[in-house]
């Protein structure tokens, strides 16, 4: 990775849209504590500072794929631009999402139409107590509910998922399935459908 270090971001870019990938994983790197930068002075409600750090990445990957020299000055102040728009944006959004919770709420009084029974006589009073039937089923429920998910998800949403539930995030699971990060968000947004249709 020394070899381009000598290259301006803007000789950088270009070689990047020649296909040179290398490059591509230099300047994400370079580009990376602009990104933590930033994403320390904003707050996403309802995630971390990662959470942020990925939008940053994905901001940073479209400014490396829409760059334009013709059009702007410096890649660092497009890509800076690129990074503060994908942030903002999901800081937004979790803003709009923030009173989902109250909107939602259970009540624990009212009854449950399907079982007839109310939410405080069915959650148990001594937090200590461990009932090994319960936890069998609830275990046998889970490993149901996750076989079926599986079956509704298409090979690439199941490699998504694996690697996104191992931790990795949109940029890292973009290289290791060769893809866009863009077609990796919207390969969870479907698996989240999915989801909640199984809810």
């Amino acid at each position: 990775m020394k070899k381009y270090q000598f290259f301006s971001d803007e000789e950088l870019i270009l070689r990047y849209k020649k296909g040179d990938n290398d490059v591509g994983e230099y300047v994400l790197n370079k580009y990376k504590p602009l990104v933590r930068k930033h994403a320390n002075t904003m707050y996403l409600i309802g995630g971390e500072t990662e959470d942020l750090i990925q939008e940053g990445m994905i901001g940073l990957f479209k400014a490396m794929r829409d760059f334009d020299i013709n059009k702007n000055r410096t890649f660092f102040s497009f890509a800076d631009l690129c990074i503060s728009r994908q942030m903002y944006s999901a800081v937004e959004a979790s803003n709009r999402k923030k009173h989902i919770p109250l909107n939602n709420y259970i009540s624990f009084s009212q009854s449950d139409d399907d079982s007839g029974y109310r939410m405080e006589d069915v959650l148990e009073s001594d937090e200590n107590s461990v009932n090994p039937e319960k936890i069998l089923i609830q275990k046998e429920v889970i490993s149901d509910f996750y076989k079926e998910l599986r079956n509704n998800l298409s090979e690439f949403e199941n490699k998504v998922l694996e690697l996104y539930l191992e931790g990795e995030n949109y940029v890292s699971i973009a290289q290791v399935l060769d893809k866009s990060p863009k077609s990796i968000d919207n390969a969870l947004q479907r698996i989240r459908q999915k989801l909640a249709q199984k809810k």
